[in-house]
Parts: C-alpha cells; sequence; structure tokens
C-alpha cells in the first residue's frame, strides 16, 4: 500500500474519528444541559453489570477515538513534511497550528482530567459520595469545556486548509 493510499485511510479516520469524539460531546450537552450531581448509591451498584460493560464500551470508543483522531492528523501532517511548521505555529500553517493545539488540548483534558475524575462518578474507581460529588461537576465543566474547544479547533483546522489566506 502506498503512502498516498494511507493517507486517504488517515483523513477517512481523521474524519469518522471527529464525527464520534466531538458528536459524543455534542450530544452528552444536549442528554445532560445542566449539571446534577452524583447521585449517593454508586451507578454500577444499581444497574448491574451490563450496563457497566456498556459504559466501558462507549467510554472506551470516546476516549480511544481522540487517540486515532491525533495519529492520522500528525500522519497526514508528516506525510505533507509540514508536521513541524503546524506545531511551531509558521507561516501560513499557523491557523491550521492553533487548530491542531487546541485539538491537543482537547485530548489532553479528555485523558488526564475528566477521564480520571468520571471513573469516579460512574464507578469503575470506589469513591465516597462526596468525592464522587466533587468529580462529577470537573467532568461536567470539563466536557463542557472540551465541547466549547471544539468549535474553534473545527474553524481553525478547517480553515487552515480552506481559508488560510485570509489570515495572512
Amino acid at each position: 500500500m502506498t503512502l498516498e493510499l494511507l493517507d486517504v485511510a488517515a483523513r477517512w479516520l481523521h474524519l469518522l474519528g471527529i464525527l464520534v469524539w466531538i458528536g459524543h460531546n455534542y450530544a452528552n450537552v444536549v442528554v445532560n444541559p445542566s449539571y446534577r450531581p452524583a447521585s449517593p448509591e454508586a451507578p454500577l451498584e444499581v444497574l448491574g453489570k451490563q450496563f457497566e460493560a456498556a459504559l466501558q464500551r462507549e467510554h472506551g470508543i470516546f476516549r480511544y477515538t481522540s487517540l486515532v483522531v491525533l495519529g492520522s492528523g500528525f500522519f497526514m501532517l508528516w506525510h505533507r513534511g509540514i508536521l513541524l511548521d503546524v506545531l511551531t505555529l509558521q507561516g501560513g500553517l499557523a491557523v491550521l497550528g492553533i487548530g491542531v493545539w487546541v485539538g491537543i488540548a482537547m485530548a489532553l483534558n479528555l485523558w488526564l482530567v475528566l477521564w480520571p475524575h468520571q471513573k469516579k462518578v460512574i464507578g469503575f474507581v470506589p469513591a465516597s459520595h462526596a468525592e464522587r460529588v466533587r468529580c462529577s461537576r470537573i467532568t461536567f465543566l470539563s466536557s463542557r469545556s472540551n465541547t466549547i474547544l471544539s468549535f474553534s479547533a473545527l474553524f481553525f483546522m478547517i480553515a487552515g486548509s480552506h481559508g488560510a489566506a485570509l489570515f495572512i
């Protein structure tokens, strides 16, 4: 398989990953438009093992999709020979670079802030009720932050390829 075919595959993986990752953020905002503290009982104790398996699958797909998006995006930039220039915000690639850095911030927020706290909220990691309530607020705000950041990430990444001349 040639690098050009891999580039096309990476582009499609990137697009589908964005739809899953950001779509999950948007759906979460629609389903949970306002903050609700965690209930006193751990959800997995109430809902059972089948629900736990579904939660693990959903959150796993969501988290690992972020890595697919980053990996495929980095591959496409590397394949075009512009990865370093994009990451260092050089010239006309600065617009795209801002979008890439926002995407990196979103992934770091997901993996280092949201997920460690979400595990406590949904009961994957044992936590007291007070800790679960504290973590539920953090996950709520972290999720909303990623949703808001996704608008600017999409804007700068699209503008970097389709309108970068407007920023020069």
